[in-house]
């Protein structure tokens, strides 16, 4: 099947929020994202970067320009039928996030040779999480900050590519329970657990919320990821009430800045208390604890 791109060029600025529109906003979002300098104009030319969005379906230009005001019209063309996702993740380098490393095989050679330094390996795939979005990185930018004693449990819910996951079976080598809703994530999850070498402690399942009786049987967790979007964390507030223990701690991502007063009301009024907060100017990150 064909893949469609949609090319914006302007502002980095404009071009960011545009991307935020197009994979939070817009339904069905874009499958990936690529917003880089544009080679062709002056370094000091604060216009020149593009923005590249896929489907796989061709997008109503009329549509877009108006979800995306700010970036104007995009072009739009047709692509051979190659995994553009991938290709669009390519290339991007090294994340670094405290302690932690995420790299893309194509980027072993620029990892640095330290071995207090925690890497993990996530090729580029259809499955959220490469490290390179803000929510991935500023988890696990938290969690290498106020990391604490090993939880006895830990569950990653919508876990995506696995890489929060992965972090915590590495940082304090216990098991990790994951899942997702989307078959195809988790599928991809379990390729990552086993290129880190961690099969033997973090095992991805498909599953929504809470619900499955695996996911009830390890319960209650002394340790939630949940990188998630701010309409699914607030509905499932109670319910992470019930399967966290007493003075666990369960991180939230993937809320919006003006969904985080939302988010923590939804939170609080569970039984949780804010023990600390990664500020970002879109994609805050939330601990908290259990009380």
């Amino acid at each position: 099947m064909p893949t469609y791109k949609a090319i914006w060029t302007g502002t980095e600025a404009a071009l960011e929020d545009a991307g935020v529109l197009l994979t939070d906003v817009l339904f069905p979002p874009a499958t990936a994202i690529s917003l880089t300098k544009d080679d062709d104009t002056a370094a000091d030319d604060a216009t020149g970067w593009k923005l590249e969005a896929y489907f796989p379906e061709r997008p109503d230009g009329d549509a877009l320009a108006k979800l995306v005001a700010g970036a104007g019209a995009p072009s739009i063309e047709e692509l051979a039928d190659i995994d553009w996702v991938a290709h669009a993740l390519e290339g991007l380098g090294v994340v670094e996030a405290g302690r932690f490393l995420l790299y893309g095989s194509h980027d072993a050679d620029k990892l640095p040779d330290d071995e207090q330094r925690i890497k993990i390996r996530i090729d580029a795939n259809q499955a959220f999480g490469t490290g390179h979005h803000p929510t991935t990185a500023g988890c696990l930018t938290l969690l290498d900050r106020f990391a604490g004693a090993p939880p006895q449990s830990c569950f990653d819910l919508g876990c995506g590519s696995a890489a929060l996951a992965i972090a915590a079976a590495k940082l304090w080598d216990i098991e990790v329970l994951a899942s997702d809703i989307d078959a195809r994530s988790v599928e991809i999850a379990n390729e990552n657990i086993a290129l880190n070498g961690v099969a033997d402690l973090v095992n991805a399942i498909a599953a929504d919320g809470f619900a499955d009786p695996r996911i009830k049987v390890r319960a209650p967790y002394d340790f939630v990821f949940a990188n998630i979007l701010a309409g699914p964390l607030v509905e499932f507030a109670p319910a992470m009430a019930e399967h966290v223990a007493r003075r666990g701690r369960v991180m939230l991502a993937g809320l919006m800045a003006d969904q985080e007063a939302g988010v923590r009301a939804a939170y609080e009024a569970a039984g949780f208390k804010l023990l600390n907060r990664l500020d970002h100017k879109i994609w805050p990150v939330l601990l908290f604890v259990r009380i």
